[in-house]
């Protein structure tokens, strides 16, 4: 019990008179001989927090200010008790869950991943960046207008080469440009994941190269409107990863995105290439469980829905993540990291946990360490 302000206990509050139930026969009137309707409670409409959300400012307050890390979209209603409280539907989520969302104290960005199926307006992304604190930051997807080989099947079987695959005109005005003018400074990281390529066209990677280059060397710079934007490629085909392509990155000014997928090799095989890029921001996402295989994403959603708990902890991925982590960030680099329902289960119970494992490595990292030493043991250190 608290002191009062002269040191004393405070009195003990009256107890409240008991309370007299009526008798059951009994109906209360007006006294006009009329029967008044009884005072309704006032409903509570619209999404609202969760419950809990203090007791994790805590743990955010240990992690380091660039961190910023996320899920890809907003839109579950499976989150209910996680993020916000009560039954909403996905429509009523889509429309009322981001602002909601972006009050969790652990979820300071999220991947906007509808762009990736039709390019958004700036008017779009400007009505995503009034929902949001200042502090926050967007990861948006490209469309595959521009990141895909092949123009695809509504049953995403490939029918016939894009001609639009890797086009600098279209990436700018498409992508880069609406979601610079529409975020502005909350733009955080654009990521140009590309799609997996035919087996003819991994056999010409020079030539992709080479139109890759172009592609990214067209785009306008961030830093006038967005300070901390940086433009990101995530690959799903592991013959991408060479000192080639971290090359081709550095001269354009952009960077690798670890992508955690079944396709690509383990977290600690892809770190060459941010040792080439260094130093840089990380940006991740965490996409899907290898138990999976490459192609189990619908696997996945059947088991995990409706992503309100772990299915798969990856307790070895969460732990060489918050190595590389906390080497980056305490060398003042920023980090992105978003996460997938798909990567364990439920991306906000995954994102508790890498920020407790982050909260731990931070607190044993040496920030006088030279910082491409600890990115590139950090896959060994478990």
């Amino acid at each position: 019990m608290q002191d009062d302000l002269f040191g004393g206990p405070p009195a003990p509050p009256p107890s409240p008179a008991p309370h007299k139930q009526p008798p059951e026969s009994y109906t209360p009137t007006d006294g006009l001989g009329t029967h008044p309707a009884p005072p309704s409670r006032p409903r509570r409409t619209g999404v609202h927090p969760a419950p809990g959300h203090d007791d994790l400012r805590v743990l955010a307050d240990a992690l380091p200010p660039q961190l910023r890390m996320g899920t890809s979209s907003w839109t579950y209603p499976g989150w209910k008790g996680l993020v916000w409280e009560g039954e909403h539907s996905e429509s009523m989520l889509s429309k009322q869950g981001l602002p909601v969302y972006a009050l969790h104290p652990l979820l300071r960005t999220v991947s906007i991943d509808r762009s990736f199926y039709r390019p958004l307006t700036v008017s779009q992304y400007e009505r995503y960046a009034s929902q949001v604190p200042d502090d926050f930051r967007f990861v948006v997807k490209a469309p595959s207008l521009v990141t895909d080989a092949l123009v695809r099947a509504e049953d995403g079987r490939g029918r016939e080469p894009n001609p639009a695959f890797l086009s600098p005109d279209l990436a700018r005005s498409e992508f880069v440009e609406p979601a610079l003018q529409g975020l502005g400074h909350k733009l955080g990281v654009l990521v140009f994941q590309l799609s997996p390529l035919p087996l003819a066209q991994l056999d010409r990677l020079p030539l992709l190269l080479e139109r890759l280059r172009a592609m990214l060397l067209a785009q306008p710079a961030l830093a006038p409107l967005a300070p901390d934007g940086v433009i990101a490629v995530e690959v799903r085909d592991p013959e991408w990863l060479t000192p080639n392509f971290a090359a081709v990155l550095r001269e354009a000014g952009a960077t690798y995105c670890l992508g955690l997928h079944a396709k690509m090799p383990a977290l600690k095989d892809q770190l060459p290439v941010l040792r080439a890029l260094w130093p840089g921001p990380l940006v991740c996402r965490w996409n899907l469980h290898p138990v999976h295989g490459p192609y189990g994403y619908e696997d996945a959603e059947k088991l995990y829905q409706p992503y309100d708990r772990l299915h798969h902890p990856d307790e070895e991925t969460r732990t060489e993540l918050a190595a590389v982590i906390a080497g980056m960030t305490g060398r003042g680099q920023n980090a992105f990291v978003t996460i997938s329902n798909h990567a364990e289960g439920s991306a906000p119970h995954t994102v508790l946990g890498l920020a407790r494992a982050v909260a731990g490595a931070s607190g044993h990292a040496t920030p006088g360490a030279d910082a491409s030493a600890q990115v590139e043991s950090a896959g060994t250190a478990v």
